[in-house]
């Protein structure tokens, strides 16, 4: 008499497993990812996908958490992923887990598998303070009070007008240029700081800054310049017609040269 054996071996395959964890690991090593590739892939840390395949709970960050990284895991291996989160929150009931929170935790509860990263989160707090202290800056730059610049740093005035001239304070004396012709002038000080710069016509005058830091002067027609300090005619910057450049027009150098009678210009009539 022939006795029929039944085949258990598909009861015991289904029965090998008897939690989540193993379920989800064993589908995992058949496909032959590592806990790393599913962290990756996951965005779940490494630590909590350990603590789910070996049931150990209160590891992991409480309920809500656990539930909503055993989907990710289950979606990643290509398995029923609310089959999976039920079977879990059942898992979780039973063993006393239903209602677990971690007090020392802090995720995100409305996608518990995108937990930023520490790094990710420390980047995301220095850009918002440099952004905080840009914007400081920029206020205080804006806010500033804008600087008074005295009037008579620059004068340009029409032809047979005079400016009215300050007294000179600590200084030497009151330096004034007056053209005789048109001609274009540049002054400016030790640190290239430009203090005039002008088409002058005839009759215009500039007077230097008392309080200028060594005034210098370009110009290509030196000889069309009346140059006085204090009221009192001084020799001509340069000769007719040559371009003169860092020559210094403070009363104190020019008291100091030579004086001498001006120099007559060349009849330009004559030369026509």
């Amino acid at each position: 008499m022939e006795i029929y054996v039944e085949d258990d071996s598909s009861v015991e395959e289904e029965f090998r497993f008897h939690t989540v964890g193993e379920k989800l690991k064993a589908e995992r090593e058949r496909l032959g990812l590592s806990l790393s590739d599913l962290a990756a892939s996951t965005r779940v840390p490494m630590r909590h996908l350990d603590s789910i395949e070996k049931s150990e709970f209160s590891n992991l960050p409480g309920t809500t958490y656990t539930l909503g990284f055993t989907r990710s895991y289950a979606r990643a291996v290509q398995l029923d992923a609310a089959a999976f989160s039920n079977e879990m929150r059942t898992e979780l009931a039973q063993s006393g887990h239903e209602s677990y929170q971690a007090p020392t935790q802090n995720f995100e509860p409305t996608d518990p598998s995108r937990v930023p990263s520490r790094t990710l989160a420390w980047t995301a707090a220095a850009v918002g303070v440099l952004l905080v202290a840009a914007y400081l800056v920029w206020r205080s730059m804006t806010m500033a009070a804008p600087v008074a610049i005295p009037s008579t740093t620059q004068v340009s005035l029409p032809a047979g007008k005079a400016a009215a001239t300050p007294t000179a304070t600590g200084s030497a004396g009151e330096v004034v240029i007056t053209a005789t012709e048109e001609v274009w002038v540049k002054i400016y000080d030790a640190e290239n700081k430009r203090l005039f710069e002008s088409e002058m016509k005839a009759g215009d005058k500039f007077t230097v800054p008392a309080d200028a830091n060594n005034p210098m002067i370009v110009t290509g027609r030196p000889n069309v310049l009346d140059v006085t300090v204090n009221g009192k005619k001084v020799a001509p910057l340069g000769a007719p017609e040559r371009t003169i450049a860092d020559v210094g027009i403070s009363a104190k150098v020019l008291l100091a040269r030579v004086s001498a009678p001006p120099v007559s210009r060349p009849d330009t009539k004559a030369g026509n």
